[in-house]
Protein backbone atom coordinates (compact mmCIF):
# COMPACT_ATOMS: atom_id res chain seq x y z
CA UNK A 1 0.00 0.00 0.00
CA UNK A 2 0.99 3.65 -0.32
CA UNK A 3 1.29 5.70 2.84
CA UNK A 4 1.99 9.42 3.29
CA UNK A 5 3.25 10.69 6.65
CA UNK A 6 3.18 14.31 7.78
CA UNK A 7 5.63 14.99 10.61
CA UNK A 8 6.81 18.46 11.67
CA UNK A 9 10.28 17.17 12.56
CA UNK A 10 12.50 14.40 11.27
CA UNK A 11 16.13 13.33 11.36
CA UNK A 12 18.76 14.67 11.83
CA UNK A 13 16.72 16.53 14.47
CA UNK A 14 16.43 14.21 17.47
CA UNK A 15 13.35 13.49 19.53
CA UNK A 16 10.57 11.03 20.18
CA UNK A 17 8.46 12.03 17.18
CA UNK A 18 11.45 11.81 14.87
CA UNK A 19 12.34 8.37 16.23
CA UNK A 20 8.77 7.16 15.79
CA UNK A 21 8.56 8.42 12.20
CA UNK A 22 11.92 6.90 11.28
CA UNK A 23 11.13 3.44 12.62
CA UNK A 24 7.53 3.12 11.47
CA UNK A 25 8.65 4.22 7.99
CA UNK A 26 11.49 1.72 7.94
CA UNK A 27 9.31 -1.22 8.97
CA UNK A 28 6.56 -0.30 6.51
CA UNK A 29 9.14 -0.13 3.72
CA UNK A 30 10.58 -3.49 4.73
CA UNK A 31 7.07 -4.94 4.47
CA UNK A 32 6.84 -3.77 0.87
CA UNK A 33 4.75 -0.62 1.29
CA UNK A 34 5.61 2.70 -0.37
CA UNK A 35 6.15 5.54 2.12
CA UNK A 36 6.32 9.28 1.49
CA UNK A 37 7.26 11.73 4.25
CA UNK A 38 6.34 15.42 4.31
CA UNK A 39 8.30 17.38 6.92
CA UNK A 40 9.87 20.77 7.68
CA UNK A 41 12.82 22.15 5.75
CA UNK A 42 15.78 22.83 8.03
CA UNK A 43 18.87 24.71 6.95
CA UNK A 44 21.36 22.58 5.03
CA UNK A 45 18.90 19.82 4.09
CA UNK A 46 17.51 18.95 0.66
CA UNK A 47 13.99 19.92 -0.33
CA UNK A 48 13.51 16.45 -1.81
CA UNK A 49 15.38 13.17 -1.57
CA UNK A 50 14.92 9.42 -1.62
CA UNK A 51 16.80 7.55 1.11
CA UNK A 52 18.65 4.28 0.55
CA UNK A 53 15.72 2.47 2.17
CA UNK A 54 13.35 4.00 -0.38
CA UNK A 55 11.69 6.68 1.77
CA UNK A 56 10.65 9.70 -0.30
CA UNK A 57 11.10 12.90 1.72
CA UNK A 58 9.60 16.28 0.85
CA UNK A 59 10.76 19.16 3.07
CA UNK A 60 8.55 22.23 3.08
CA UNK A 61 9.63 25.83 3.90
CA UNK A 62 9.12 26.54 7.60
CA UNK A 63 9.92 29.07 10.28
CA UNK A 64 12.00 27.49 13.04
CA UNK A 65 10.83 28.80 16.41
CA UNK A 66 12.19 27.83 19.85
CA UNK A 67 15.58 26.80 18.41
CA UNK A 68 13.92 24.44 15.98
CA UNK A 69 11.70 22.81 18.58
CA UNK A 70 8.59 24.32 17.02
CA UNK A 71 8.63 24.47 13.19
CA UNK A 72 5.84 26.53 11.65
CA UNK A 73 4.95 25.75 8.05
CA UNK A 74 5.03 28.56 5.49
CA UNK A 75 1.95 28.05 3.32
CA UNK A 76 3.46 29.72 0.25
CA UNK A 77 3.61 28.96 -3.46
CA UNK A 78 6.32 26.33 -3.04
CA UNK A 79 4.34 24.51 -0.31
CA UNK A 80 1.13 24.56 -2.34
CA UNK A 81 2.96 23.26 -5.42
CA UNK A 82 4.31 20.23 -3.53
CA UNK A 83 0.96 19.44 -1.90
CA UNK A 84 -0.87 19.79 -5.21
CA UNK A 85 1.69 17.51 -6.84
CA UNK A 86 1.17 14.89 -4.13
CA UNK A 87 -2.61 15.23 -4.48
CA UNK A 88 -2.27 13.76 -7.96
CA UNK A 89 -0.94 10.50 -6.48
CA UNK A 90 -3.01 7.77 -4.84
CA UNK A 91 -2.41 7.06 -1.14
CA UNK A 92 -4.12 4.44 1.02
CA UNK A 93 -3.33 6.12 4.34
CA UNK A 94 -2.42 9.60 5.55
CA UNK A 95 -0.64 9.48 8.92
CA UNK A 96 -0.10 12.71 10.87
CA UNK A 97 2.41 12.77 13.70
CA UNK A 98 1.07 15.03 16.49
CA UNK A 99 -1.80 17.55 16.43
CA UNK A 100 -0.32 20.92 17.23
CA UNK A 101 1.86 21.99 14.32
CA UNK A 102 0.73 23.93 11.28
CA UNK A 103 2.02 21.10 9.08
CA UNK A 104 -0.16 18.68 11.07
CA UNK A 105 -3.28 20.66 10.15
CA UNK A 106 -2.20 20.75 6.50
CA UNK A 107 -1.69 16.97 6.64
CA UNK A 108 -5.20 16.42 8.01
CA UNK A 109 -6.65 18.71 5.33
CA UNK A 110 -4.63 16.89 2.66
CA UNK A 111 -6.08 13.53 3.71
CA UNK A 112 -9.64 14.86 3.83
CA UNK A 113 -9.39 16.73 0.52
CA UNK A 114 -8.12 13.62 -1.26
CA UNK A 115 -10.49 11.12 0.37
CA UNK A 116 -7.69 9.26 2.18
CA UNK A 117 -8.14 7.47 5.49
CA UNK A 118 -6.37 9.81 7.93
CA UNK A 119 -5.05 9.04 11.39
CA UNK A 120 -3.48 11.49 13.82
CA UNK A 121 -0.96 10.22 16.36
CA UNK A 122 -0.88 11.79 19.82
CA UNK A 123 2.57 11.82 21.42
CA UNK A 124 1.98 13.95 24.52
CA UNK A 125 0.22 13.95 27.87
CA UNK A 126 0.22 17.71 28.56
CA UNK A 127 0.44 21.04 26.82
CA UNK A 128 3.77 22.14 25.37
CA UNK A 129 5.51 24.38 27.92
CA UNK A 130 8.21 27.05 27.77
CA UNK A 131 7.89 27.72 31.52
CA UNK A 132 6.70 31.30 31.11
CA UNK A 133 3.12 31.52 32.43
CA UNK A 134 1.68 33.93 29.88
CA UNK A 135 3.38 32.15 26.96
CA UNK A 136 2.21 28.75 28.22
CA UNK A 137 -1.35 30.11 28.51
CA UNK A 138 -1.30 31.52 24.99
CA UNK A 139 0.36 28.35 23.68
CA UNK A 140 -2.38 26.18 25.19
CA UNK A 141 -5.05 28.39 23.62
CA UNK A 142 -3.36 28.09 20.23
CA UNK A 143 -3.05 24.32 20.63
CA UNK A 144 -6.79 24.07 21.29
CA UNK A 145 -7.44 26.27 18.26
CA UNK A 146 -5.34 24.09 15.92
CA UNK A 147 -6.78 20.89 17.38
CA UNK A 148 -10.36 22.08 16.92
CA UNK A 149 -9.65 23.02 13.31
CA UNK A 150 -8.21 19.57 12.67
CA UNK A 151 -11.15 17.78 14.30
CA UNK A 152 -13.55 19.28 11.76
CA UNK A 153 -12.05 17.02 9.09
CA UNK A 154 -12.92 13.89 11.13
CA UNK A 155 -9.60 12.05 11.19
CA UNK A 156 -9.14 9.09 13.52
CA UNK A 157 -6.92 9.67 16.56
CA UNK A 158 -4.48 7.18 18.09
CA UNK A 159 -2.01 7.53 20.95
CA UNK A 160 1.55 6.24 21.29
CA UNK A 161 0.41 5.03 24.71
CA UNK A 162 -2.86 4.68 26.61
CA UNK A 163 -1.84 7.75 28.58
CA UNK A 164 -1.64 9.72 25.33
CA UNK A 165 -5.15 8.60 24.36
CA UNK A 166 -6.37 9.78 27.77
CA UNK A 167 -4.83 13.21 27.13
CA UNK A 168 -6.93 13.45 23.97
CA UNK A 169 -10.01 13.49 26.23
CA UNK A 170 -8.84 16.96 27.33
CA UNK A 171 -9.71 18.15 23.80
CA UNK A 172 -12.99 16.24 23.67
CA UNK A 173 -11.48 13.59 21.39
CA UNK A 174 -12.17 9.87 21.76
CA UNK A 175 -9.20 7.87 20.53
CA UNK A 176 -9.65 4.90 18.20
CA UNK A 177 -6.76 2.97 19.74
CA UNK A 178 -3.06 2.78 20.53
CA UNK A 179 -0.08 2.53 18.19
CA UNK A 180 2.65 2.12 20.78
CA UNK A 181 6.01 3.79 20.71
CA UNK A 182 8.44 0.90 20.54
CA UNK A 183 12.00 -0.28 20.15
CA UNK A 184 14.02 -2.17 17.57
CA UNK A 185 15.56 -5.08 19.47
CA UNK A 186 17.85 -6.12 16.63
CA UNK A 187 19.20 -2.59 16.30
CA UNK A 188 19.93 -2.37 20.03
CA UNK A 189 21.62 -5.76 20.09
CA UNK A 190 23.92 -4.69 17.24
CA UNK A 191 24.83 -1.51 19.12
CA UNK A 192 25.50 -3.55 22.26
CA UNK A 193 28.03 -5.65 20.35
CA UNK A 194 29.92 -2.53 19.25
CA UNK A 195 30.09 -1.05 22.77
CA UNK A 196 31.73 2.08 21.38
CA UNK A 197 32.69 3.53 24.76
CA UNK A 198 33.52 2.29 28.26
CA UNK A 199 32.23 5.06 30.48
CA UNK A 200 33.39 3.54 33.75
CA UNK A 201 36.97 3.44 32.45
CA UNK A 202 36.69 6.87 30.88
CA UNK A 203 35.64 8.57 34.11
CA UNK A 204 37.46 6.31 36.58
CA UNK A 205 34.27 4.83 38.03
CA UNK A 206 34.90 1.72 40.18
CA UNK A 207 33.14 -1.45 39.09
CA UNK A 208 31.33 -1.74 42.43
CA UNK A 209 30.01 1.86 42.28
CA UNK A 210 26.38 2.52 41.35
CA UNK A 211 25.90 4.36 38.05
CA UNK A 212 22.65 6.31 37.69
CA UNK A 213 21.86 7.56 34.21
CA UNK A 214 19.55 10.05 32.55
CA UNK A 215 19.18 10.24 28.76
CA UNK A 216 16.90 12.71 27.02
CA UNK A 217 16.50 16.41 26.39
CA UNK A 218 17.98 18.57 29.13
CA UNK A 219 14.81 20.55 29.79
CA UNK A 220 12.51 21.22 32.73
CA UNK A 221 9.83 18.83 31.47
CA UNK A 222 12.20 15.91 31.95
CA UNK A 223 12.74 16.72 35.62
CA UNK A 224 16.43 17.61 35.20
CA UNK A 225 16.51 20.19 38.06
CA UNK A 226 14.94 17.72 40.49
CA UNK A 227 17.36 14.96 39.46
CA UNK A 228 20.35 17.27 40.02
CA UNK A 229 18.97 18.29 43.42
CA UNK A 230 18.59 14.63 44.39
CA UNK A 231 22.09 13.80 43.13
CA UNK A 232 23.70 16.58 45.18
CA UNK A 233 21.82 15.49 48.29
CA UNK A 234 22.79 11.81 47.88
CA UNK A 235 26.44 12.64 47.25
CA UNK A 236 26.69 14.44 50.57
CA UNK A 237 26.82 11.08 52.33
CA UNK A 238 27.83 8.63 49.58
CA UNK A 239 30.96 8.44 47.46
CA UNK A 240 30.06 5.19 45.66
CA UNK A 241 27.42 6.69 43.37
CA UNK A 242 27.87 8.44 40.02
CA UNK A 243 25.31 10.34 37.96
CA UNK A 244 25.74 10.51 34.15
CA UNK A 245 23.37 12.77 32.22
CA UNK A 246 23.30 12.53 28.41
CA UNK A 247 21.40 14.90 26.16
CA UNK A 248 21.23 18.38 24.73
CA UNK A 249 18.86 21.17 25.65
CA UNK A 250 18.59 24.60 27.21
CA UNK A 251 19.55 23.34 30.70
CA UNK A 252 22.76 21.64 29.60
CA UNK A 253 25.10 24.59 30.04
CA UNK A 254 23.68 25.62 33.43
CA UNK A 255 23.87 21.98 34.59
CA UNK A 256 27.53 21.83 33.57
CA UNK A 257 28.31 25.05 35.43
CA UNK A 258 26.40 23.85 38.48
CA UNK A 259 28.31 20.53 38.62
CA UNK A 260 31.77 21.60 37.40
CA UNK A 261 33.33 20.89 40.80
CA UNK A 262 31.44 17.63 41.36
CA UNK A 263 33.29 14.69 39.82
CA UNK A 264 30.42 12.31 40.57
CA UNK A 265 27.94 14.20 38.36
CA UNK A 266 28.91 14.17 34.69
CA UNK A 267 26.97 16.02 31.97
CA UNK A 268 27.88 14.34 28.69
CA UNK A 269 25.86 16.52 26.34
CA UNK A 270 24.44 15.10 23.14
CA UNK A 271 25.67 11.62 22.23
CA UNK A 272 24.58 9.33 19.39
CA UNK A 273 22.54 6.12 19.64
CA UNK A 274 25.58 3.86 19.84
CA UNK A 275 26.97 5.81 22.79
CA UNK A 276 23.59 5.94 24.51
CA UNK A 277 23.31 2.16 24.41
CA UNK A 278 26.92 1.78 25.62
CA UNK A 279 26.15 4.14 28.51
CA UNK A 280 22.92 2.37 29.47
CA UNK A 281 24.64 -1.02 29.38
CA UNK A 282 27.01 0.19 32.09
CA UNK A 283 24.22 1.75 34.16
CA UNK A 284 22.58 0.25 37.23
CA UNK A 285 19.67 2.68 37.46
CA UNK A 286 17.89 4.83 34.88
CA UNK A 287 16.01 7.84 36.26
CA UNK A 288 13.59 9.93 34.18
CA UNK A 289 11.47 12.12 36.51
CA UNK A 290 9.39 13.72 33.74
CA UNK A 291 6.19 15.66 34.15
CA UNK A 292 5.36 15.47 30.42
CA UNK A 293 5.78 12.32 28.30
CA UNK A 294 3.92 10.34 25.67
CA UNK A 295 5.92 7.13 25.90
CA UNK A 296 9.62 7.75 26.30
CA UNK A 297 12.00 5.97 23.92
CA UNK A 298 14.68 6.45 26.58
CA UNK A 299 12.69 4.28 28.99
CA UNK A 300 12.47 1.49 26.41
CA UNK A 301 16.20 1.73 25.66
CA UNK A 302 17.02 1.57 29.38
CA UNK A 303 14.77 -1.45 29.83
CA UNK A 304 16.39 -3.33 26.93
CA UNK A 305 19.82 -2.54 28.45
CA UNK A 306 18.56 -3.95 31.77
CA UNK A 307 18.89 -0.80 33.86
CA UNK A 308 16.48 -0.49 36.79
CA UNK A 309 13.86 2.14 35.90
CA UNK A 310 12.66 4.99 38.11
CA UNK A 311 10.14 7.33 36.49
CA UNK A 312 6.85 9.12 37.09
CA UNK A 313 3.20 8.38 36.37
CA UNK A 314 3.37 10.79 33.44
CA UNK A 315 2.94 9.18 30.04
CA UNK A 316 3.18 5.60 28.89
CA UNK A 317 5.97 4.47 31.21
CA UNK A 318 3.38 3.20 33.67
CA UNK A 319 2.15 0.87 30.91
CA UNK A 320 5.59 -0.74 30.88
CA UNK A 321 6.25 -0.52 34.62
CA UNK A 322 2.83 -1.83 35.63
CA UNK A 323 3.98 -2.95 39.10
CA UNK A 324 7.10 -2.91 41.33
CA UNK A 325 8.00 -6.18 39.64
CA UNK A 326 9.19 -4.11 36.64
CA UNK A 327 10.61 -0.93 38.19
CA UNK A 328 9.46 2.06 40.21
CA UNK A 329 6.80 4.61 39.34
CA UNK A 330 6.84 7.64 41.65
CA UNK A 331 3.82 9.96 42.13
CA UNK A 332 5.53 13.05 40.75
CA UNK A 333 8.90 14.63 40.03
CA UNK A 334 9.36 16.34 43.41
CA UNK A 335 12.78 16.13 45.09
CA UNK A 336 11.30 14.13 47.95
CA UNK A 337 10.06 11.31 45.72
CA UNK A 338 13.05 11.30 43.37
CA UNK A 339 15.62 11.15 46.17
CA UNK A 340 13.72 8.52 48.18
CA UNK A 341 13.36 6.28 45.11
CA UNK A 342 17.03 6.62 44.20
CA UNK A 343 18.24 5.88 47.72
CA UNK A 344 16.02 2.81 47.91
CA UNK A 345 17.30 1.46 44.58
CA UNK A 346 20.95 2.13 45.49
CA UNK A 347 20.49 0.08 48.67
CA UNK A 348 18.90 -2.89 46.87
CA UNK A 349 21.37 -3.71 44.11
CA UNK A 350 20.44 -7.39 43.68
CA UNK A 351 16.73 -6.74 43.85
CA UNK A 352 17.03 -4.08 41.15
CA UNK A 353 18.96 -6.44 38.88
CA UNK A 354 16.18 -9.03 39.09
CA UNK A 355 13.54 -6.37 38.45
CA UNK A 356 15.43 -5.08 35.41
CA UNK A 357 15.47 -8.60 33.94
CA UNK A 358 11.68 -8.83 34.34
CA UNK A 359 11.24 -5.43 32.67
CA UNK A 360 13.43 -6.50 29.74
CA UNK A 361 11.18 -9.51 29.15
CA UNK A 362 8.09 -7.29 29.22
CA UNK A 363 9.51 -4.99 26.53
CA UNK A 364 10.36 -7.95 24.29
CA UNK A 365 6.83 -9.31 24.64
CA UNK A 366 4.92 -6.07 24.18
CA UNK A 367 6.80 -3.05 22.81
CA UNK A 368 8.65 -3.77 19.56
CA UNK A 369 8.34 -1.98 16.22
CA UNK A 370 7.26 -5.24 14.62
CA UNK A 371 4.22 -5.35 16.90
CA UNK A 372 3.34 -1.68 16.30
CA UNK A 373 3.74 -2.03 12.54
CA UNK A 374 1.54 -5.13 12.55
CA UNK A 375 -1.15 -3.14 14.40
CA UNK A 376 -0.95 -0.32 11.85
CA UNK A 377 -1.14 -2.79 8.95
CA UNK A 378 -4.24 -4.34 10.53
CA UNK A 379 -5.82 -0.86 10.55
CA UNK A 380 -4.93 -0.53 6.87
CA UNK A 381 -6.43 -3.93 6.07
CA UNK A 382 -9.68 -3.02 7.84
CA UNK A 383 -9.79 0.22 5.90
CA UNK A 384 -9.48 -1.67 2.61
CA UNK A 385 -12.36 -3.99 3.58
CA UNK A 386 -14.58 -0.98 4.25
CA UNK A 387 -14.01 0.45 0.77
Amino acid sequence: MRIIIFSAQYLPHLGGVENYTEHISRYLLEDGHEVTLVTSLSQGLKEYEITEAGLRIYRLPSYMFMNGRYPYLKVNGKTKKVLNQLSEEHFDLCMVNTRFYKISLEGIKFGSRNGIKTIVLEHGTSHLSVHVSILDYLGAKYEHYLTNKGRKYNPEYYGVSKAATEWLNHFGIKASGVLYNAIDLGEVEELKKKHVENYRDKFGIPEDATVITFTGRMIEEKGVPQLLDAAESILKDRDDVYFLLAGDGKLLESARIRTENESHIICLGRIDSAHIIALLEESDIFCLPSFSEGFSTSILEAAVCKAYIITTYRGGSKELVISPRYGMIIPDYSLEYVEKALRGAIADHEGCKKTAEECYDRVVENFTWRQTTNTLEAILDESEKDV
